[in-house]
């Protein structure tokens, strides 16, 4: 999220570099390219994208997408920033922060776990503050925190503490779901039986198996849901501690 400042003739970033251009007319767009990547993505998951395949699924060879992206980093950069445009931005409210807040979060949750392969990408790419959409989703949780009044060290940390935490669960849900998917077992099944091993397997340890006994019922009721209510729990812990820094 929030960064120092850079250099950017020192960056390798497709945001940091002049559109190459070209005098003919390429066969392919770069939005082409971009779109069909996440097609792709969606479809197969992280470990599938290669120039190669991509450039198979657009009929051209992988030389052809070099025209646009210098690699496959560029590649993601971009497509994490065309699906990171997907997520809905509230407007800030004067009145209050921690609903719009919530609802930032949400937004972002939902549009994170329609396409589970960006948290690998988000994890191992250092560069993706630099997409458009995602100055923009970073420009509107500052305006969203700046509305509780805070200083803007508060506002910082209280921005990419909130970001850091919803990418961290959902790539967590999101191993969960491909794990369900490839048992073949109803998602509450599977939670089930994993309770019951975690149980069984944590006998030594007496704070953690009491805690898989006691919330093994509650767990299993969640998971035809969602994680929806913990998630909102845990964002209103991270604002709960803002609140204690209010100038």
């Amino acid at each position: 999220m929030a960064a120092g400042s850079t250099n950017s003739s020192e960056i390798a970033s497709v945001w940091t570099r002049p559109a190459r251009e070209r005098r003919d007319q390429p066969a392919l767009s770069r939005d082409q390219i971009v779109a069909e990547a996440i097609n792709l993505l969606d479809a197969e998951g992280f470990d599938a994208l290669s120039m190669r395949k991509l450039g198979a699924r657009l009929g051209a060879g992988a030389t052809s997408l070099y025209t646009h992206v210098a690699n496959k980093d560029e590649l993601l950069e971009l497509v994490v920033d065309q699906v990171i445009g997907e997520v809905k931005v509230p407007r800030p409210d004067p009145q209050q922060w921690r609903a719009p807040m919530h609802a930032q979060a949400d937004a972002l949750r939902a549009t994170l776990l329609a396409h589970p392969w960006i948290t690998i990408v988000l994890s191992n790419a250092a560069l993706t503050y630099l997409g458009p959409n995602m100055m923009r989703l970073t420009d509107s949780m500052l305006a969203i925190v700046e509305a509780g009044g805070f200083d803007d060290e508060v506002v910082d940390v209280t921005t990419n503490t909130v970001f850091q935490f919803i990418v961290g669960s959902c790539a967590n849900e999101a191993a969960m779901v491909m794990t369900v998917a490839r048992s073949g077992l109803p998602t509450q099944q599977w939670v089930d039986q994993v309770m019951a091993a975690s149980a069984a397997a944590s006998t030594q340890y007496p704070r953690l198996h009491r805690r898989y006994v006691d919330q093994r019922p509650q767990v299993v009721a969640e998971a035809a849901a969602g994680v929806v209510s913990r998630f909102s729990q845990a964002i209103d812990l991270i604002l709960d501690g803002a609140e204690t820094r209010r100038g």
